[in-house]
């Protein structure tokens, strides 16, 4: 994702410095966290991108505070009623198909053996310069811990399409790029998409209704909150994960389903 507006991480936290192992609140059985990534790197240049070594210890985190990392599949079949969740459930998602996520989530996610989905724009896989080749995806999928699905087809602003086009041709275009990304990564991956991630979490009724016509079973967008079987299938939060969410800052944002807000800006808005 290559935009996204700065109130998504309001109030984030400076990082704070901890041991891995700390205390965080006993989480409800019946509700899941979903982590938004994007890219990973020795340096954190932007709002997006996570330094390789705090990615690690955000896995560590997990593993060693009892976090039970699931599959996205299994979220959707809980909001759904077709199944349970564990205690202190948690899936991992990655969007947009950067080449860091071949080059360093990869080996950190087969180490720890955690499920993770990847929303994918296709247009970009074997074309842009910053994306993956469709044979690395091929190589992703093949070691069981990979799920790749849509991210639409380019990943357009649509509150920019809408102003810019007429009501039929808007209806159009949104429903080629949800149709024409399933068909490419239906066919040269060999599987089945029915799971959208919406570009800049953008959505309203006409995206819903829209992604239902093309045969999604689930949407997701960027938001706060925990995932529970009240949850719009169509609009499931998922919490943006940034450099900043590190030790005591990771399990408050686990815990919480949000970023604390930071005394002095509680103070401003009394």
């Amino acid at each position: 994702m290559r935009w996204l507006t700065a109130s998504l991480i309001a109030g984030s936290l400076a990082a704070v410095s901890v041991p891995a192992k700390v205390h965080t609140p006993p989480q409800a059985a019946r509700s899941a966290i979903i982590l938004a990534y994007h890219r990973f790197g020795p340096s954190s240049p932007g709002m997006t991108t996570v330094k390789t070594s705090v990615f690690a210890s955000q896995l560590q985190f997990l593993h060693d505070n009892g976090y039970n990392v699931v599959p996205l599949r299994d979220v959707v079949h809980y909001i759904e009623g077709r199944g349970e969740l564990p205690a202190r459930a948690v899936t991992i998602t990655a969007d947009d198909g950067h080449k860091s996520v071949f080059t360093v989530m990869r080996p950190l996610i087969e180490r720890y053996r955690y499920p993770v989905t990847l929303f994918i724009y296709p247009s970009a896989i074997s074309n842009a310069s910053y994306a993956m080749t469709w044979q690395e995806l091929k190589q992703l999928q093949a070691t069981g811990f990979f799920d790749i699905e849509s991210h639409t087809y380019w990943h357009p602003n649509f509150r920019v399409e809408k102003r810019r086009l007429s009501a039929s041709n808007y209806r159009k275009f949104v429903t080629w790029q949800l149709d024409k990304s399933k068909e490419v990564l239906d066919r040269r991956l060999g599987k089945g998409v029915d799971l959208l991630a919406r570009p800049y979490g953008i959505y309203d009724e006409q995206l819903m209704a829209a992604a239902r016509q093309a045969g999604y079973l689930a949407a997701f967008s960027i938001a706060w909150g925990r995932v529970s079987q009240r949850t719009e299938i169509m609009a499931v939060p998922r919490i943006l994960v940034t450099d900043r969410d590190v030790g005591r800052a990771f399990g408050s944002l686990l815990a919480e389903g949000r970023r604390p807000i930071p005394a002095a800006e509680r103070g401003s808005r009394n």
